[in-house]
């Protein structure tokens, strides 16, 4: 007799038996109780809820049990009959004990979705009147991002590609339009391959997006993120913690299919030569900014060509193989001009020149597709760059995506001549240099290095796909990682006819360029003074249309001309001559001219203007020793030295 309630037990409360869920169905059912399933991405769970109880408060409960935010809960699992979170319609009314329920998440929501038609048009009316919060938090583009002027002209533009009609297959008359001579899209594959366009436009490729049935109304940019979110309190922060909610997913490389820029094109060649006669002097590496504008490329559908119309050069110490940039405290006033002449900054620009056969005029070929196109110290530095410089655009969730900014490297090509290639970073490459997680190798320039967890910062596995020795597509770690997964050709180039935006120099010395540190290359107010007394009263406007001499002009301290320098400018930005000579007149450059004559004359043109606190004690000291035959002058530093010296005493260069 001991053993039957034991027996009576068993049978009742075994698992899987009938009689177990009539007596959990009747229990639930005395208790007032209902048992409703919630299935989600996460699993199925059990909410007890009573069926007096209204829907809002059956979402409270699944929110406290599930820990979600941002969801809506379906009848179906399809999701074709959502569950209004009302206060008035009850649980018993709508659900069944044991009936199961669908959770879906809403994308772009801080709060859980209560979808009803007043909410709904409530909430519309607080975006609207909070757009700022609206670019935060929305998924969807915004339109109150202001693009670049090109961005705004191509998104007017239709972009199809129009063919004539073709006299063999068309068979209608010259009004009429049949699939041989309709326009094609510009992202059509069989055009792009058959002119070889290597990549889409960015245009392009946002046409190709919005060109569905819902005409892109969901697509966004989604910026990639790298680092563990901010804020979650269900666990201690990193090291001591990480959930899913926080950690960032892992990343897949792809190679981009599209670039922000598809052409680089600068003005004259004169630039370049320029940019290069540094390399010439010295045999040192160089490094500058390219200033320009964006303007349409009409050799690609929809294309973007960047105009290269001056070169800045930063301060910077070079030698043969390194260049290291120093700050540069007067990058602000270099931007202020050129956006006073209708540029901006678009890009950089660097050699990488070994000279071979200097009488030929040969350098070495060092770069290539067996050896690597830039080094990973390089791709760090034009991702660095490109998110200093980000793209605006109206169909990134954060307001910018990608970069216009491009990189160009001058080396030796095949020929053993000196040639250009244009290059730029993708989005992932962005994204990685941001959140510091790509570093360079030590002894392979061609291979970078995704950085390892660490206590202070938790990094997400990067992988990158290749074919293996069978032919098979394999997953392999970024450690290392190849850069070629992160680059995008720009081709880069000059037109048949040269333009320019500033002087045309045929004879005449150019101005020297800045932070040249090197004999003939200063800049200082003895170059002023020669370089304005090679011209005429006539070519005022032609000799004052130099990028650097302006430059130098607005940062001249001696002198202060910015604040009365907008309409010089404005004269050289539109080419008027008599909004030049207007300037000529003023009392400002008038005093300065009186100091270039003075200048000129007292020493017989040979004297260095004291643009500093020189004194002339100091000046005459550095005359005489300019006289005396038991002295030499450095070419490269410019240090004078003792006579019975052969290599300078700072740079070590010899005589």
């Amino acid at each position: 007799m001991a053993s039957a309630p034991l027996l009576l037990e068993h049978f009742i409360y075994k698992k899987r038996n009938f009689v177990y869920a009539f007596v959990r169905h009747r229990l639930f059912t005395l208790c007032k109780q209902s048992l409703i399933r919630v299935q989600s991405a996460e699993g199925i769970k059990r909410i007890e809820i009573s069926p007096k109880s209204n829907l809002k408060q059956l979402y409270d409960s699944v929110q406290n049990v599930l820990k979600v935010d941002g969801f809506a809960l379906f009848m179906e699992r399809n999701f074709a009959t959502e569950l209004h979170a009302s206060g008035t319609q009850l649980v018993g009314t709508t659900l069944k004990h044991g009936d199961m329920i669908y959770l879906k998440q809403i994308a772009g929501t801080s709060s859980r979705r209560t979808s009803t038609t007043a909410i709904d048009k409530l909430s519309f009316n607080s975006a609207i009147k909070s757009s700022t919060e609206k670019l935060n938090n929305s998924s969807r583009p915004s339109l109150e991002v202001i693009e670049d002027e090109v961005d705004q002209q191509l998104f007017k533009s239709s972009g199809t590609i129009k063919r004539e009609r073709d006299s063999k297959l068309c068979h209608h008359n010259a009004n009429g339009r049949c699939v041989h001579c309709s326009p094609l899209e510009p992202y059509n594959e069989s055009y792009l391959k058959e002119h070889n366009i290597k990549h889409l436009s960015f245009h392009s490729y946002i046409r190709k997006q919005t060109s569905g049935m819902d005409h892109g109304k969901y697509f966004v940019f989604d910026d990639i993120n790298c680092r563990i979110k901010p804020g979650c309190r269900e666990h201690p922060p990193w090291p001591k913690g990480i959930c899913s909610k926080c950690q960032p997913s892992a990343i897949t490389l792809n190679r981009q299919t599209y670039r922000h820029v598809d052409n680089v094109m600068f003005e004259n060649t004169k630039i370049v030569e320029r940019f290069l006669n540094y390399w010439r002097t010295t045999g040192h590496q160089r490094m500058g900014f390219l200033y320009g504008t964006y303007e349409q490329h009409t050799d690609v559908p929809l294309g973007i060509r960047a105009k290269v119309a001056a070169i800045y050069e930063p301060p910077q110490e070079s030698s043969r193989d390194s260049i290291n940039i120093c700050p540069d405290e007067g990058a602000d006033e270099v931007d202020a001009v050129a956006k006073a002449l209708g540029l901006k900054k678009i890009g950089w620009i660097f050699t990488d020149l070994i000279t071979e056969d200097a009488s030929a005029g040969t350098v070495k070929q060092i770069r290539g597709i067996e050896t690597h196109f830039l080094t990973a110290q390089e791709c760090i530095s034009a991702g660095e760059l490109q998110n200093r410089h980000p793209n605006p655009c109206k169909y990134a969730t954060n307001g910018t995506f990608g970069s216009k900014f491009v990189t160009i490297c001058v080396t030796g090509d095949q020929t053993k001549q000196v040639h250009m290639e244009g290059y730029a970073v993708s989005a992932q490459c962005m994204a990685l240099v941001r959140d510091n997680c790509l570093i360079p190798t030590k002894d392979a320039p061609e291979l970078g290095y995704v950085r390892e967890s660490t206590d202070k910062q938790y990094v997400p596995d990067v992988f990158y796909k290749e074919k293996d020795q069978y032919g098979n597509e394999v997953q392999r770690l970024a450690r290392p990682l190849p850069v070629e997964y992160l680059l995008v050709d720009v081709p880069a180039s000059t037109p048949l006819q040269p333009q320019f935006t500033f002087t045309e120099y045929d004879k005449r010395q150019p101005f020297p360029i800045e932070n040249r540190y090197i004999d003939g290359h200063l800049q200082d107010f003895n170059a002023l003074s020669n370089y304005l007394s090679a011209w005429a009263e006539e070519d005022f406007l032609e000799a004052i249309s130099d990028f650097h001499l302006l430059i130098y002009l607005y940062k001249m301290d001696m002198l202060p001309l910015r604040q009365h320098m907008g309409p010089l400018f404005e004269a050289v930005r539109a080419k008027n001559p008599n909004q030049a000579a207007e300037f000529k007149g003023e009392e400002v450059w008038k005093l300065l001219e009186s100091l270039v004559q003075a200048s000129s004359t007292g020493s017989g043109g040979t004297a260095n203007y004291p643009s500093g606190a020189t004194s002339s004690a100091g000046a005459a000291g550095a005359d005489a020793m300019d006289m005396d035959a038991n002295t030499w002058t450095c070419n490269h530093c410019t240090f004078i030295n003792r006579g019975e010296l052969t290599s300078c005493e700072i740079c070590s260069l010899p005589r």
